[in-house]
């Protein structure tokens, strides 16, 4: 598997893969990731100019092979700024992470986490940050293992039912 920046001709074979992120994400928790439709078309520009963007973290897992539009995973994390009232100004931040299936428990994920935090480390960034959602115990063991701590529990108040919205 070879673990590479991402190029803005990825961005197609990638979409399938925000799908499925977004629909796993729904599934866990309706209220809070309750995506709007078209979510897969809103990536694509937003991931095409993180392609190019020194300020983000783009990569793809390649398995190589005959089918070169065909990838395994990929990462997407950016630069962002803390509000003004804490020490640390900015921080990385991965934003997500999937390895499809088939290419799972090979060390991939734990490879491009692994990258990502250098990348960050060598943009400047005295941190890294993501969220995890609370059921998702396979990314908390992957996170951890990787160095992340649990810094913060997010809680949510629903005044509507997921079916609502």
């Amino acid at each position: 598997m070879i673990v590479r920046p991402a190029a803005p001709e990825d961005v197609p074979a990638i979409l399938p893969m925000v799908a499925r992120i977004c629909a796993f994400h729904e599934r866990l928790d309706p209220a809070k990731y309750g995506f709007v439709p078209g979510v897969t078309d809103m990536y694509h520009d937003w991931l095409i100019a993180r392609s190019t963007d020194p300020q983000s973290v783009f990569l793809v897992a390649d398995p190589g092979g005959d089918d070169s539009r065909r990838l395994a995973g990929f990462l997407i994390g950016t630069v962002e700024r803390e509000i003004p009232i804490y020490r640390i100004e900015r921080f990385g931040f991965i934003h997500d992470l999937w390895i499809d299936e088939k290419y799972r428990n090979e060390g991939t994920a734990r490879q491009m986490v692994s990258l990502a935090i250098e990348r960050f480390r060598n943009i400047g960034v005295p941190q890294v940050r993501l969220d995890v959602a609370f059921e998702n115990q396979p990314a908390k063991n992957l996170f951890a293992a990787c160095g992340f701590r649990p810094a913060v529990i997010e809680m949510i108040h629903d005044f509507q039912s997921p079916s609502d919205m």
